[in-house]
């Protein structure tokens, strides 16, 4: 097919042009070139979104394309590009995020729980509306391409090799270089909090096959519903952790200043705020019905903990605690 990717310089776009490309597609990038160079054997056509006529080079009426790849989370990109491409273009593939939902309470969900209201206006100016923003992208693709010439994949949290956030990379990463006494590890005493990670490898191959065969819907596309009992227990195995797991609660770390998620001086993948506890929780059963397949998280844990190695000199990482922050809360706990 002849697939158009807007974007392709970072994580996930860049992943599925490389994708598309060793599955033999001919792909052309829309890109800036901000994020960096788009991968080996795609043609890159470098242009700004955000300029009126910035598709004009891949929308004349001579061009088609099989389908479109988009990742934007900036509504007026996406309706620009909806209404430049629709008559050009088969197929558009969406990728959204479970943020969209107004509830993240449930501990089993799927794509029928309730979304967010759409923002207003075409630019998200930060990301406290980022599911509201998404939910107005998802409605301009569906707006513009119809039900049936349209996928919209909302991702989970998307780890593995190129995680820029660090939040898939850094448990495994931690495990390798403890800082307490005897190799001793800080952990949220939360094991049974639903969590799960999706390959970017494993999204971004679903993502080109779905393009590839004009798959249709609404899916949740996300990793295997897992714990972050169980994705620690993974990212020790991984690293060859055998040093002490030193666990303390939701109240204490708050009171430490430790934050959820991500972020400085953070533990990642932790959500100890009911109202999102369930954010991790979607099956994602649909998808996996659709042809989505998922590796053993320990590999995604692996690779995510490789590209940090590489990255620690130049790349400040987004999220952890630092070694003297968590030395200190170790030694408060008596380790």
């Amino acid at each position: 097919m002849r697939l158009l990717v807007l974007g392709g310089t970072a994580m996930l776009g860049r992943a599925v042009a490389e994708q598309a490309v060793a599955d033999g597609h001919d792909v052309t990038c829309v890109a800036r070139g901000v994020a960096g160079e788009v991968p080996d054997g795609v043609a890159w056509v470098r242009a700004d979104r955000d300029a009126p006529d910035g598709l004009a080079p891949v929308t004349d009426a001579t061009t088609r394309w099989n389908a479109v790849v988009d990742v934007s989370r900036q509504p007026g990109q996406v309706r620009r590009a909806v209404a430049a491409l629709e008559p050009v273009a088969e197929h558009y593939v969406f990728v959204s995020t479970g943020n969209v939902y107004a509830v993240h309470s449930g501990l089993t969900t799927d794509e029928s729980v309730p979304l967010l209201p759409p923002l207003e206006g075409d630019v998200m100016e930060d990301m406290s509306t980022y599911g509201e923003a998404k939910v107005a992208c998802e409605a301009a693709v569906l707006d513009g391409f119809g039900a049936d010439r349209s996928l919209v994949a909302r991702a989970g949290l998307i780890g593995g090799p190129g995680d820029a956030s660090g939040r898939s990379g850094w448990w495994p990463w931690r495990f390798a270089h403890p800082v307490g006494d005897g190799g001793a590890v800080l952990a949220p005493d939360d094991p049974t909090l639903p969590m799960a990670v999706i390959d970017v490898r494993d999204l971004s191959a679903w993502l080109v096959r779905c393009a590839d065969s004009r798959t249709s819907g609404t899916y949740d596309a996300v990793g295997d519903p897992d714990t972050l009992g169980g994705l620690l227990s993974a990212a020790r195995d991984v690293a060859g952790h055998t040093g002490p797991l030193v666990t303390a609660s939701a109240t204490w770390l708050a009171e430490h200043g430790v934050q959820e998620w991500m972020g400085e001086d953070s533990l990642p993948l932790w959500i100890s705020d009911s109202e999102w506890r369930g954010f991790g929780a979607h099956t994602g059963a649909a998808a996996v019905a659709a042809g989505l397949t998922r590796r053993p998280v320990t590999e995604t844990l692996r690779d995510a903990a490789a590209y940090e190695e590489t990255r620690e000199a130049t790349d400040p990482r987004r999220c952890g605690l630092s070694d003297g922050t968590e030395r200190r809360l170790l030694g408060l706990l008596g380790h």
